[in-house]
């Protein structure tokens, strides 16, 4: 997707995007870059004048046509207050939400009888650390799923108007029932946020001494700590039965590791260390590499085998580019880049991954121009 020739939009206006947080504003982004006029609506007039200001659209005027999508972006405890509200104020138009959780919404929504035929649940898989119109970005979906739910009675046409609209910000349309989609994402988003945020607990008392020699590792296991605690709150409670059984299967593999680590440090067996205890702790390892063996791969795709190069980068501008420039002068694609900080050291280290038949002629052209690579 080309952002200075835009491909052609199946979405129409005028577009209703009720909620201008990060995900009501980069739809309203998204769309208006495309030529799509957005009329925005929030009960903050703040959040609404921001983000009508970064571009996200317009406010209403009097004499607007009626609308024929309304986008409901308020968080999931109110979700299907102002689903409802929608439906009835807009009788022509289809309705979706794009909470993060499914199933809870739509239960409401069926239990006030409202018209299911215009609604249509939906969820993008796309977020960042922070919130706000001030953070949204026109490309947020580009390439993400973008998770669509049919109601149970949702029309062709309302089914079709979502995913018109997944596909015209960029989105890929990914179709689930709601009970299935709630139990997907409490594995692979509820779960996430909350071992950062415990992991991240952990370090409020923790020395100074013990901060000071924190890596990459903490930093990448607890980069999500950061998220909003009111948002998450209202996620959580609504997807409450599928997350607790996450957490107490995640709870029994925990038990088993503490169990075998008091094992080992009894030192209980002739060998010095109880039988099993190793196996055990080795065993929950290798299960965590099998698991994020099964994560896909770039674009969606097939898990792929890639190679890393680490390369010392000087701290000062322009040396980062100055990389980057030479990774392409190489002629070898950069499939992935990670970077570390060392601490209390003029440098950073560039973690670039490649394929791996393309790793010698990388260290050879970075070396030839003066790069030091750590091994």
């Amino acid at each position: 997707m080309s952002l200075d020739a835009p491909a052609p939009v199946a979405t129409r206006g005028p577009v209703r995007v009720v909620g201008t947080g990060l995900l009501g504003a980069s739809v309203g982004l998204a769309l208006s870059t495309r030529g799509v006029d957005v009329v925005l609506h929030d009960p903050s007039r703040t959040a609404l004048a921001l983000a009508r200001d970064v571009g996200a659209g317009r406010l209403p005027r009097p004499d607007d046509a009626p609308v024929r999508l309304v986008v409901v972006a308020a968080p999931p405890d109110v979700t299907a207050d102002v689903v409802l509200r929608e439906l009835e104020a807009n009788p022509e138009a289809v309705v979706t939400d794009v909470a993060s959780i499914k199933h809870h919404v739509l239960a409401e929504v069926l239990a006030a009888g409202a018209d299911l035929t215009r609604y249509v649940g939906s969820h993008p898989m796309a977020g960042r650390e922070t919130s706000g119109p001030a953070s949204a970005v026109p490309d947020l979906f580009v390439g993400r799923p973008w998770v669509i739910t049919d109601s149970g009675a949702s029309s062709g046409e309302a089914l079709l108007a979502v995913r018109s609209l997944a596909a015209d910000v960029g989105g890929v349309p990914v179709t689930m029932d709601a009970a299935g989609h709630d139990a997907a994402v409490a594995v692979v988003s509820h779960l996430p946020q909350l071992a950062a945020s415990l992991v991240a607990a952990r370090l409020v008392e923790a020395p100074d001494a013990a901060l000071a020699l924190a890596g990459q590792g903490l930093r990448d296991v607890t980069r999500i700590a950061s998220s909003d605690p009111r948002l998450w709150t209202s996620i959580l409670a609504a997807n409450a039965g599928p997350v607790r059984d996450v957490l107490v299967a995640l709870r029994a593999d925990l038990d088993g590791v503490i169990e075998a680590l008091g094992r080992a440090h009894d030192a209980l067996g002739p060998e010095g260390v109880a039988r099993g205890a190793l196996g055990a702790i080795a065993g929950a390892i290798t299960s965590g590499n099998h698991g994020v063996a099964r994560i896909p791969g770039k674009h969606g795709g097939a898990p792929r085998d890639y190679r890393v190069v680490t390369v010392l980068v000087p701290d000062a501008p322009g040396e980062l580019a100055r990389l980057l420039a030479d990774v392409g002068a190489a002629g070898v694609n950069l499939e992935d880049l990670r970077l570390e900080h060392a601490p209390r050291q003029p440098v950073g280290m560039a973690a670039i991954s490649v394929l791996p038949d393309r790793v010698d002629v990388l260290e050879r052209a970075l070396t030839d121009r003066g790069w030091r690579l750590a091994s």
